[in-house]
């Protein structure tokens, strides 16, 4: 019932039937391997004809974040895609896994996995790159999906007008999107989550201000969904050297089998009436001056995603399909399932 109640509310804000869903990706890549994991995932759902990635902005403030991310996109074969990065943001130390995979050089000194941004250029600051691809779009086209910090859409919702768009932040959100998805929030307990506690007002600030309606794949979602690592040589022993592959083994001691928090966001902004999900009904998400984030049902537009355990089962393999289907145009045809 409460996934059909959420296809009626989201109707009238839905684009017609078979035009790819317009996915701004806001991410904190290089603090954990499951933001590649899902940019992956939005890359075949764009191969498929889903999905159209139209920017990715950063909110981890590293020099390797932008560059693992232009690496993947060409990987993928969407090398134009838009990068922007905080400034001043959370999280300036390296990560695992992005310097690592952005670096890595055959025996004669070329790059394994070619890209356009290295660690020492001026990427644009991603609340230009937001507002303007933002305001290319059409009107209640959008979706944003957010998996690290608050802090670029709480920025957002600050900007002023200017040369890019007549509207201020809020009033430019209020036009253009039809949905923000959020990775963010611990409900089952009193629990700090880290992609709240590491910019608590910003947090505070977007789930009070943020003028359309908001998905939440809380915490305990995703630690409940994990990606099998016993598959990953078989998923993408397709090619000899992947970078998503390279991500997740330098990222821990292998095996490990990765919480899906970032994914199941993903998932949802894309499809998110395939019965992967429950969905709350519609409420109010405050964060208080520790990070603590509490729901309360009514007087709000903002829902939390659950999922049962047959339902998780599902989001694993749909998940891990789509993150290891090769690149369209590749040279091994492939067709994962969903």
């Amino acid at each position: 019932m409460t996934r059909i109640l959420l296809a009626l509310a989201l109707a009238s804000a839905t684009l017609s039937a078979g035009e790819p869903v317009r996915i701004v990706f806001d991410t904190d890549m290089g603090n954990d391997v499951d933001d590649a994991l899902a940019l992956a995932m939005l890359h075949a759902l764009e191969s498929r004809g889903e999905a159209s990635i139209l920017a990715v902005t950063i909110t981890k403030d590293n020099r390797w974040a932008a560059p693992f991310v232009d690496l993947l996109d060409t990987f993928y074969g969407r090398p134009g895609i838009p990068i922007g990065i905080v400034r001043g943001g959370q999280t300036q130390e390296d990560g695992n896994y992005t310097w690592v995979v952005a670096g890595k050089r055959r025996p004669g000194g070329a790059l394994v996995y070619p890209r356009q941004v290295m660690p020492e250029h001026d990427v644009p600051d991603a609340q230009i790159v937001l507002r303007r691809t933002l305001a290319a779009q059409p009107d209640s086209s959008v979706v944003i999906v957010q998996t690290g910090f608050s802090t670029n859409l709480a920025r957002l919702l600050d900007s002023p007008a200017d040369a890019i768009s007549p509207l201020a932040g809020r009033g430019l959100v209020e036009r253009k999107v039809r949905l923000l998805v959020v990775m963010g929030g611990r409900f089952i307990d009193s629990e700090l989550e880290y992609n709240i506690m590491k910019d608590v007002p910003a947090a505070q600030k977007l789930f009070a201000a943020w003028p359309g309606p908001i998905a939440v794949s809380p915490w305990e979602l995703g630690a409940h969904a994990n990606y099998p690592a016993g598959r990953l040589g078989r998923d993408f022993g397709y090619i000899p050297d992947h970078p998503l592959a390279d991500a997740y083994r330098a990222y821990q001691k292998m095996p490990y089998d990765e919480s899906l928090w970032d994914p199941t966001a993903a998932l949802f902004a894309v499809r998110p009436d395939a019965g992967y999900f429950e969905v709350s009904a519609e409420g109010r998400i405050s964060v208080d001056e520790k990070g603590v984030t509490t729901f309360s049902a009514g007087g709000g537009r903002q829902r939390i995603l659950t999922a049962s355990p047959e339902q998780r089962a599902r989001i694993v393999e749909v998940v891990a399909a789509l993150a290891s289907q090769p690149p369209a145009g590749g040279s091994v045809a492939t067709s994962p399932g969903r």
